[in-house]
């Protein structure tokens, strides 16, 4: 059942907040431990706030998540919860606060029902990072779930929760939505408030939904975005709403993938959706998309460095570099390398002019097309104990980087299956166009 039908229930009374919660608390302990999704679960405080709407039902009823149980990523805050980023380093760490977008969550009557597992402080494109054991792949449970937000999509596809929120810097929750067969959307840079979330790279971050449905999203989507005094970086919108689609023009650039088959079957999609709805399609040309992984990495590095200095020991539990895993460390050591002074800033300052050229690239092709279509991920996820190395783990992201470097909106929605295992199809917009974007994901999906 998805939240939206879920929702009409619990406000209706057929289904009391405390039956919903107590179903997913009953389901988490079950098979949580085969999949471990969740790594902070406590039962008491989601039961609290579960008989505080029951009570309250008829004055409650018609707040805009009103008795969903939501799992949270462990780089959000949540009061009273430990939010470790999945990491020894923060393993003690109870957060003294809400987030903005948990304030705002909590304030249309959405319970925390956990913390949802990750890649260490969302280093990662696996879930095979995380201090406190991999997560599992519901929807192929020999197979990794993707990352960083791991936790999240397993949680939401393995039915543990309503919905799901995770982090997305280069693809961290459309990829393991694609893995695990769900919804991912990432918003446009600076449409939900990131006060709150302890970031990978402040420049590209964005607090995201996984879901069931595009409805699904849509309606928490409506909930987290807008303007935070907290963030400068966040700006005011209008309430997003699913749009008639007349004539839609798709964009298909030329991309390489390392499995030709998910190529063909998302190029399928694309035909029947056209076919259907009258749409039409043509090739769009990105003559930098290339350039994505080169480009998103050095920034990564030097914001992971910088954003890690306040980890020291002293104030936040242990010091990161003593505790912390080996990618974790890695983009530490590259990100200060990067820093070190005889650079002066040079290939820093050098990504972020590439930045800018995909931006306006993007920004061009938008101007001749209403959306473009490419693979969510470029592969299947590769099987538990299978080794890569270091340059084909970051290619799971060649697809997922374009969007947070360009700004702008991208969702991954179910394309199908190849092996029996779920392929996601990623349509991008011009950014802050969440409504044209979510409308026409929903005629995918």
């Amino acid at each position: 059942m998805n939240a939206i039908d879920k929702l009409n229930l619990l406000r209706s009374g057929k289904l009391t907040v405390t039956q919903n919660v107590k179903s997913f608390l009953d389901k988490i302990k079950k098979e949580n431990p085969k999949i471990n999704a969740f790594i902070d679960v406590r039962p008491e405080l989601a039961l609290n706030d579960a008989e505080y709407l029951d009570k309250n039902r008829e004055k409650l009823k018609n707040k805009k998540l009103f008795g969903l149980c939501i799992g949270v990523k462990a780089a959000i805050n949540v009061k009273n919860y430990n939010i470790s980023c999945a990491s020894n380093t923060l393993k003690n760490y109870i957060a003294p606060y809400d987030a903005t977008v948990i304030k705002k969550i909590k304030d249309e009557g959405g319970i925390i029902i956990g913390i949802t597992n990750c890649d260490e402080f969302c280093c990662g494109i696996s879930g095979e990072k995380s201090a406190f054991g991999v997560s599992k792949n519901p929807s192929a449970i020999d197979r990794i779930p993707g990352g960083s937000s791991s936790g999240s999509a397993a949680a939401v596809a393995a039915g543990f929760c309503d919905i799901a929120l995770g982090s997305d810097t280069g693809g961290s929750i459309r990829n393991p939505a694609s893995h695990c067969g769900v919804v991912g959307v990432k918003p446009s840079y600076g449409l939900v408030s990131r006060y709150g979330l302890i970031d990978l790279s402040m420049s590209l971050d964005q607090i995201g939904v996984i879901s069931k449905s595009v409805s699904d999203a849509l309606l928490v989507l409506n909930v987290i975005k807008g303007r935070d005094e907290r963030d400068a970086t966040s700006y005011e919108s209008k309430e997003i709403k699913l749009e008639k689609l007349s004539k839609i023009k798709i964009g298909i650039p030329k991309i390489s993938v390392r499995d030709e088959r998910i190529l063909e079957l998302i190029n399928k999609k694309v035909r029947e959706v056209c076919e259907a709805n009258n749409w039409k399609q043509e090739e769009v040309e990105l003559k930098h998309i290339n350039l994505g992984i080169q480009t998103y990495y050095p920034i990564v590095y030097v914001e992971f460095f910088s954003g890690t200095r306040k980890f020291d020991g002293r104030r936040f539990g242990k010091k990161i570099e003593d505790s912390c895993g080996e990618e974790v460390l890695r983009r530490i050591l590259g990100g200060s390398e990067i820093s070190k002074a005889e650079f002066k800033g040079t290939y820093y300052r050098r990504a972020l002019k590439a930045k800018e050229i995909i931006k306006k690239e993007f920004a061009s092709a938008f101007e001749k097309v209403d959306c473009i279509v490419i693979p969510t991920v470029p592969k299947l996820p590769h099987k538990f104990g299978e080794k890569l190395s270091v340059e084909e783990e970051y290619d799971y992201d060649v697809c997922t980087v374009l969007a947070n470097l360009a700004e702008i909106p991208a969702i991954s929605v179910p394309a199908g299956k190849i092996d029996q295992v779920p392929v996601g199809l990623q349509i991008l917009t011009r950014r802050f166009d969440e409504g044209k974007m979510l409308s026409i994901a929903e005629k995918f999906e």
